[in-house]
């Protein structure tokens, strides 16, 4: 993996002047505390670790300083993080973490000039507000459920297919992105319909389906509504094939679900890879929610620091940067080399061809649920 990083980071030491450079702060806004801390830790793990690196390739100077803050996975919190980093002339800012803090940060960020690039943030709506300074490297949600249609409309060709959401507005924007696809496909559903989640009683949705006769279904949602409607499905003899979103992944669909999520298939996004090894030291213990977000840390300081080098943008004097504008333009211009691989943007700020993976809830040898392993032909 560190020889992936080798010509990008050999490229910023060689293209820098001979002079010494005033230091870029780069802003992190994560969860450093309350109930998200651990994914916030992992974000400034990688983070730090890819300033680390960029300023060890550039023989050492500080090229590049990391400006950590605590926005505690809330939009008023992220909201005022964004007015301090403004304040303090930030400019490119990695973070926040969850959708609803970076759509009360980001309007702060552009009216101040800073880039922002989400590790992770997943809503489809964020990047449709032509905001010219918001990319994210995650897949969005209407992403997942386009992946989605396109699997149900290859793999149940020529069959019946249900759409079925929990109502919410995560929920519904995946069933329409696949319905949407199915549509495209020339295959639109038998039946498009909800409920509330929380509810417990089914009966009336399952006798619609049972009308519908369909193969698969697709659930947008989450996973103890996503149990609920598996269980009332297989009491009424439906065996159609489950099909949802990374919103059934939590321990919770498992133990809810039990041998009635067999067989389920679920879109998320592939497994990260790790951080390079640091050179010359021991590698931080890492949690699982650290893991999962780390390596998108690493790669949204490596996006910033490329774009701002081929823009030109800071002062040499200074490291300031009047205005994100050239930053935004020079990461649109892709594509970047990161520790993802190549990564471009379209239009709107989302990834282009952002990898989404197919899995499958399989019983294991101990008789747990689990989808580890188990790919599903995309």
């Amino acid at each position: 993996m560190i020889r992936r990083l080798v010509p990008f980071l050999a490229f910023l030491w060689t293209a820098a002047p001979a002079v010494a450079q005033a230091p870029v702060r780069i802003g992190l806004s994560a969860p450093l505390t309350g109930p998200d801390a651990a994914y916030g830790q992992g974000l400034r793990q990688g983070a730090e670790q890819a300033v680390a690196d960029l300023n060890r390739a550039a023989g050492g100077r500080p090229r590049w300083v990391l400006v950590p803050a605590d926005d505690g996975g809330e939009a008023r919190q992220a909201a005022a993080v964004a007015k301090k980093f403004a304040a303090d002339n930030v400019r490119l800012v990695v973070g926040p973490l969850e959708s609803g803090a970076v759509a009360a940060a980001a309007p702060v960020y552009e009216e101040a000039g800073a880039v922002v690039v989400a590790p992770a943030a997943a809503y489809g709506p964020l990047t449709g507000r032509s905001l010219w300074n918001l990319f994210r490297l995650g897949p969005s949600d209407a992403q997942q459920g386009r992946a989605a249609g396109g699997y149900l409309a290859k793999a149940f060709a020529g069959r019946r297919v249900g759409i079925v959401s929990d109502r919410s507005t995560f929920g519904r924007g995946l069933a329409d992105a696949v319905a949407a696809r199915l549509k495209e496909a020339g295959t639109p559903e038998v039946l498009f319909d909800g409920f509330p989640r929380g509810t417990r009683d089914l009966a009336d949705l399952v006798a619609r389906l049972r009308a519908a006769r369909p193969d698969a279904v697709y659930f947008g949602g989450l996973a103890p509504e996503a149990a609920t409607l598996l269980h009332a499905m297989r009491e009424a003899g439906l065996g159609a094939t489950l099909v949802a979103s990374d919103g059934i992944l939590d321990p919770a669909f498992a133990a809810a679900a039990g041998g009635d999520g067999e067989g389920t298939v679920m879109t998320l996004v592939p497994d990260p890879p790790r951080l390079p090894e640091p050179r010359g030291s021991r590698p931080a213990p890492r949690s699982p929610e650290a893991e999962s977000v780390a390596a998108g840390a690493y790669a949204a300081v490596e996006l910033l620091a490329q774009a701002t080098e081929r823009a030109r943008a800071a002062d040499p004097k200074t490291g300031r940067i009047a205005d994100g504008r050239k930053v935004a333009e020079a990461v649109r211009t892709g594509p970047s080399r990161t520790l993802l691989g190549s990564v471009a943007f379209d239009a709107r700020g989302d990834r282009s061809g952002a990898p989404i993976a197919l899995r499958i809830w399989r019983r294991t040898p101990d008789g747990r649920l689990d989808y580890a392993g188990n790919d599903a032909e995309p």
